[in-house]
């Protein structure tokens, strides 16, 4: 059996007070949302805080507000605290209404009982997955461990200076895509970024979160009518398992269906969400309704997906389902089915 480290934990009622406990154990602390990532981590001594802060019982970090709508008939945004359960993410209505890919996202993450204990934020800093790093403490000793901790070799690749541990959030691509804004928090005060400079490609740095910080709000922007976002899901299995490939799509179509705007986001391929600027760019000015036009932009977003021996299946047969996922998300966008 798998035991817990020694630790002294923390229940701060107020976001200032976790700030401040932070601030003061610096590394030698950890914060906790749900539990689901840092406390298996723990107990296979992949990370070893001896003090962890809760943020279960700071209420604000349950907030949720919804904001006026735009001009033009367009949905208003929506702020969630960064303690918002994936369970109340997948069923929130006012969610699913304004960006339905998120509310989907999170219906496919893990199980109900792990979504029951997950949570946004928690899912936004999961920590980057490998197969030599995501095993025991015993197993990953026999191999002399890894580059990632304790050990000064990558196994995916020896000759590498840096981790290719990859991520594995299913809600970061979409929030990427979409454009939503994240709230960090320390004793120093507040500082909001975009979601997609909250993340390094780096297996073991791959937060730009400092470690003073925490992740407080998700800030989730205004959509009009005419926009539209999809997030496509590869596992083994139909449920539990991490995403061995997620694509995030999002564009905006003009009266005539030809596409002003476009985002597509892919994960799983890298230590980051990483956008496929070129396939995005690529679509502006067609018609997603032309065949080749999604062909071509598939076939640039997989040239982002280098597969290594890092998740599951076959590395030639990953980057394939790259190029399918890809289109079959730009096929819903066109459908108008998302």
């Amino acid at each position: 059996m798998m035991r817990m480290p020694r630790f002294q934990y923390f229940a701060p009622r107020a976001l200032d007070e976790a700030a401040k406990i932070l601030a003061d154990w610096g590394a030698d602390a950890a914060v906790v949302a749900g539990g689901t990532d840092l406390f298996p981590n723990m107990k296979r001594r992949q990370q070893t805080p001896r003090r962890v802060i809760g943020l279960r019982g700071i209420e604000s970090l349950h907030a949720r507000a919804i904001h006026d709508g735009a001009a033009n008939g367009a949905r208003g945004g929506i702020s969630l605290g960064a303690m918002t359960s994936l369970t109340r993410l997948e069923r929130d209505q006012a969610v699913r209404a304004l960006w339905p890919a998120l509310s989907n996202a999170a219906a496919l993450i893990s199980t109900p009982p792990l979504r029951n204990m997950g949570t946004l934020g928690g899912n936004l800093c999961i920590d980057t997955r490998c197969n030599y790093w995501s095993q025991n403490f015993e197993w990953r000793k026999a191999i002399d461990f890894c580059l990632k901790k304790d050990g000064d070799t990558c196994w995916v690749a020896p000759g590498s200076e840096r981790c290719w541990a990859v991520a594995s959030s299913d809600t970061a691509p979409v929030l990427c895509a979409i454009g939503a804004e994240v709230s960090l928090v320390s004793a120093a005060g507040e500082r909001r970024i975009a979601a997609s400079e909250l993340f390094h490609d780096d297996g073991i740095r791959f937060l730009a979160k400092r470690p003073d910080e925490i992740l407080a709000a998700i800030h989730l922007p205004a959509r009009d009518e005419r926009t539209r976002a999809v997030y496509k899901k590869l596992r083994r299995r139909g449920s539990f398992d991490f995403p061995v490939l997620g694509v995030a799509a999002r564009a905006r179509l003009s009266a005539g269906g030809v596409v002003e705007e476009a985002r597509i986001v892919l994960t799983g391929v890298g230590s980051r969400p990483h956008e496929a600027r070129a396939a995005g760019e690529s679509l502006v000015g067609k018609s997603l309704a032309d065949a080749d036009v999604v062909r071509a932009a598939a076939q640039l977003a997989a040239q982002l997906a280098k597969p290594l021996d890092n998740t599951d299946f076959q590395l030639g047969w990953r980057k394939e389902m790259a190029r399918k996922l890809v289109a079959d998300a730009l096929l819903d966008l066109a459908r108008g089915s998302c």
